[in-house]
């Protein structure tokens, strides 16, 4: 259907065609116009976006879908119709032990499920290793046939760093990107939160920064030896930001995301056991904190993503050291973005830039950005709708979240994706 939006203001435009326009057209999918309908266009739907922001969907780059494997947990259907009403139209589906991806068949049954529910676009990362166990190196070539936009061992550990190094190589002969959760296993030593007061206080085991600076330096060290793409994900502490800053200043292949709850929570908010507060990489200091949003204003840090991992109840009933990691995130990923707008932090533009353009940049996807021909994943947003979080009315199945309560302002009202008109707020 030929659609029109106009009266609305356009925020994620490309250099090509600035927001300075008031409507947009679709047609086939795609952006058919941007500012002046032209002549014979003949649109069948025209949509009065008056005091609305028209922005492209979102682009998270880090989703545990769940299924297949996990449906326990959530589905595909739950999890890309939450994503949508959130703003959010493409998913990065991150591969882990029960759910693989380590051939194109367990690539296409994800795709053939996605295909039928329509709600989301789903971009995947295959396996770095054969399952996942960081031994003996993924057919990687395969996994790119096939579709896959990265590899990743997720969190599980690699053997070795000759391992990392093989693995790096194999793929820098394909061209693909190697996704890295920076981790050194020792220096963890099993530990569940930031090594710091609180820790001590709660005598909780603990996992040092450096567990994670060290390994972004070791990564660093086989960049510069094999020349591989590395996205480095999930960064926590104020050293690695300033060794990506470094590494990007030497001009090398690297970028990096934070997920969104790193941004507002701290080791702090642990302090009273809080199961929903227990995530990996742990809640950092506040110092650990102001680097990330440092590093998310100078472009150290290019993407802002949900790390959304939906849990069953029973995952998170239980004392601290003994729930799973992770946050239903994908209904906070925008609102908590747009939060850093109102702290003055970001603008507009670059808060909006850090969730679609740069993410589809990363994983090279043709989304993200409003622009002619580009595909039509729209979505409108009321940025003067105030709401609160609720965990009864949540749509995503994992209501496993410690931002239940909170209020924000702006709110997606519609969307549209590949030019299809799927959702409206009630």
């Amino acid at each position: 259907m030929k659609t029109v939006i106009h009266n609305a203001r356009l925020v994620g435009c490309s250099a090509e065609a600035p927001c300075q326009a008031r409507s947009l057209g679709i047609a086939e999918g795609k952006i058919a116009f941007i500012g002046t309908e032209p002549e014979g266009f003949n649109a069948e739907r025209y949509i009065d976006a008056q005091d609305n922001i028209l922005m492209p969907g979102c682009v998270d780059l880090a989703a545990w879908l769940r299924e297949p494997g996990l449906d326990h947990k959530a589905t595909l259907a739950s999890e890309t119709y939450a994503a949508l009403a959130s703003g959010i139209t493409t998913l990065t589906y991150q591969p882990e032990p029960a759910a693989m991806v380590g051939n194109s068949a367990q690539f296409n049954l994800i795709q053939d499920i996605n295909r039928q529910l329509g709600y989301a676009h789903i971009r995947v990362l295959g396996n770095l290793t054969q399952d996942l166990q960081g031994e003996r190196l993924s057919n990687m070539g395969g996994l790119k046939r096939a579709g896959c936009v990265g590899v990743t061992n997720g969190w599980q550990p690699l053997q070795s760093l000759r391992v990392q190094r093989l693995a790096m190589e194999y793929a820098s002969t394909h061209n693909i990107t190697v996704f890295i959760y920076p981790l050194e296993l020792a220096l963890a030593a099993g530990g569940l939160v930031h090594e710091g007061a609180i820790a001590s206080r709660l005598g909780f085991a603990a996992i040092p920064s450096a567990a994670e600076t060290v390994a972004v330096a070791q990564t660093l060290a086989l960049i510069e030896m094999t020349g591989t793409r590395v996205h480095f994900c999930r960064l926590s502490t104020e050293g690695s930001v300033r060794l990506i800053r470094q590494a990007k200043a030497q001009a090398l292949p690297v970028t990096a995301d934070v997920a969104a709850h790193q941004l507002f929570l701290t080791e702090m908010d642990i302090a009273d056991f809080n199961p929903l507060c227990h995530v990996r990489p742990p809640l950092r200091s506040e110092r650990d904190r102001e680097a990330l949003i440092a590093g998310l204003v100078d472009n150290t840090i290019d993407a802002i993503c949900s790390d959304h991992q939906p849990h069953e109840i029973d995952a998170k009933l239980a004392p601290f050291q003994q729930t799973e990691p992770g946050i239903s995130a994908l209904e906070t990923l925008l609102p908590l973005t747009l939060r850093l707008v109102e702290q003055g932090d970001l603008s507009l533009a670059q808060a909006i830039a850090k969730v679609t353009s740069a993410p589809a940049a990363i994983i090279q996807d043709p989304a993200g950005t409003l622009q002619l021909g580009a595909p039509a994943d729209v979505v409108l947003l009321d940025p003067d709708y105030f709401w609160t979080l609720e965990l009864d009315s949540m749509l995503s199945q994992g209501k496993n979240t410690p931002f239940a309560g909170w209020s924000f302002n702006g709110k997606v009202t519609q969307a549209w994706l590949a030019g299809r008109h799927i959702y409206r707020m009630e």
